[in-house]
């Protein structure tokens, strides 16, 4: 047991709960933590496999429907540019994956905090160009959840079928692009002793991540939510220039 990086595990949880909570999903705070511990391409391959339990478990709890509208308008393309961005990721170099994350997390928190009331229309145009943006941002640097979320608030929801629905849009790209990365050789065998851990915390993660939902205004997460990947995404980009 000794051999597993069990802080790492600690922080991966964490960030299902606040991804379960904040609605930007766990992936926007994992991946760059993950980067702490492991090299760039196997974040990638690890953050395919947990988005695939944690979103698998989402579905299951919040199963009041989903929007077959949005699962058309922002799923298959979604799907698409995933497979894109992911074979993408294989010609630029991990050290312009790395800052390009980092900045993409400091603008993207800052402009929501700062454009509070920031969203698209509804249209169907604006749902097939975020959910192609946000496919491509999930294959080439691991997190689209953020920029799926921004898409769907225009459709104004109701809370369970906003991440029902998101949750089935993710699982269907985290799906695709495993085989991507699987095939780009993201995938370690070292790596998988990890993956039972991931299913679980997955599980649990999107468990209490429900309960605190019951409890506390999502507004007020979304906000604490936003800081922190603002404070990640500085972290990210400290860690580039500083080593």
């Amino acid at each position: 047991m000794r051999d597993y990086n069990f802080v790492f595990l600690l922080l991966a949880l964490v960030a299902e709960i606040v991804g379960t909570v904040g609605g930007f999903g766990s992936s926007v705070f994992f991946v760059p933590l993950g980067n702490f511990y492991f090299d760039f391409y196997s974040v990638l391959g690890l953050t395919a496999i947990f988005h695939l339990s944690s979103n698998l478990s989402k579905i299951f709890l919040f199963k009041k429907g989903l929007d077959k509208r949005l699962l058309l308008y922002i799923g298959v393309p979604s799907i698409l540019f995933v497979v894109i961005g992911g074979l993408a990721s294989k010609l630029i170099n991990t050290l312009f994956l790395e800052i390009f994350l980092g900045i993409f997390l400091v603008v993207l928190s800052l402009i929501f905090l700062i454009k509070k009331n920031l969203t698209f229309n509804p249209t169907n145009k604006n749902a097939i160009l975020g959910g192609s943006m946000s496919g491509l941002s999930a294959g080439l640097l691991g997190t689209g959840g953020a920029i799926r979320g921004l898409t769907m608030a225009a459709f104004n929801l109701e809370k369970s079928v906003f991440i029902a629905t998101s949750a089935f849009i993710d699982f269907l790209i985290d799906f695709s692009r495993t085989f991507v990365y699987y095939n780009n050789g993201y995938i370690h065998k070292h790596d998988l002793k990890y993956v039972p851990f991931l299913l679980i915390i997955g599980l649990l993660g999107s468990f209490i991540g429900k309960k605190i939902l019951a409890y506390i205004p999502q507004s007020a997460f979304i906000k604490l939510a936003l800081y922190l990947i603002l404070l990640i995404g500085i972290a990210t980009l400290s860690k580039l220039f500083l080593v």
